[in-house]
């Protein structure tokens, strides 16, 4: 029998990153990881600050335009 979710897992939302070949594929990942060491940060809290940060460029351009 399945165990119960926690209220954390509930509210979790999951996504999963695929990095071409073409974009730097693991090249970007070794950076993204040497970087995230460098701040003592994970992976995961720089990739969200990321689209957040351009999430809110993105929506300022979109404010602009309209």
């Amino acid at each position: 029998m399945p165990r119960p979710k926690s209220q954390a897992a509930k509210n979790t939302a999951k996504l999963s990153l695929y990095i071409p070949p073409s974009k730097g594929g693991m090249e970007v990942l070794t950076k993204l990881r040497k970087l995230a060491r460098a701040k003592d940060r994970s992976v995961n809290y720089m990739v969200v600050e990321a689209i957040l940060q351009y999430l809110k460029r993105e929506e300022k351009k979109q404010g602009k335009s309209s």
